[in-house]
């Protein structure tokens, strides 16, 4: 049986702001950078095995795994697919706000403007059902964000809507999932 690990990037100073980030490209903050250098050291001092480092090509992410790669030597690339959800004219709005938690749990809406949850979704568990070929023979860590992380969540177990709809982790919280 393979598996696969997840993180979170990590912090941004919207997610000190409480604010949706979504597809809008954050940088990290100072803690951020030191979270995910953390974390690199976590994995090379645990001898957490990865063969490759698949990342967001948002910078809050690609920072993250770059911090990791460097500091592991495992080597990474950019997918396109594990972009954080386009939360339409949600972005940049308070994440606890009553309006957008009502919003999640449309999950064929596109948040006007936005991406739907289905979509969203669409794209993850195909790059997840891609990777469950090679499982075996490779162990991946994917570096994205927490809207990701609800959908690989939902991808290894089921979750009621509400379940997914709340579903968060904390910035460069590792997890393993098993196929």
């Amino acid at each position: 049986m393979g598996y696969i690990y997840f993180t979170r990037h990590g912090q941004t100073v919207w997610n000190v702001e409480n604010k949706i980030c979504g597809a809008t490209d954050i940088e990290l903050t100072e803690q951020g950078h030191h979270q995910a250098e953390e974390l690199g050291k976590r994995i090379l001092e645990e001898g957490i095995h990865i063969d490759e480092i698949i990342c967001s090509p948002l910078v809050r992410a690609a920072e993250t795994a770059r911090y990791i790669s460097e500091i592991t030597g495992v080597p990474m690339r950019v997918e396109q697919r594990l972009k954080e959800q386009n939360f339409g004219r949600y972005e940049g709005t308070p994440r606890d706000g009553e309006e957008f938690g009502r919003a999640k749990e449309h999950f064929a809406d596109s948040y006007d403007g936005g991406e739907s949850m289905l979509k969203f979704c669409h794209r993850i568990y195909g790059l997840l059902d891609e990777l469950e070929k090679e499982a075996d023979a490779k162990v991946y860590l994917l570096v994205a964000h927490n809207g990701v992380a609800r959908a690989v969540q939902s991808y290894f177990s089921d979750m009621t809507n509400s379940e997914f709809a709340k579903f968060g982790i904390r910035n460069c919280e590792l997890r393993k999932f098993s196929y």
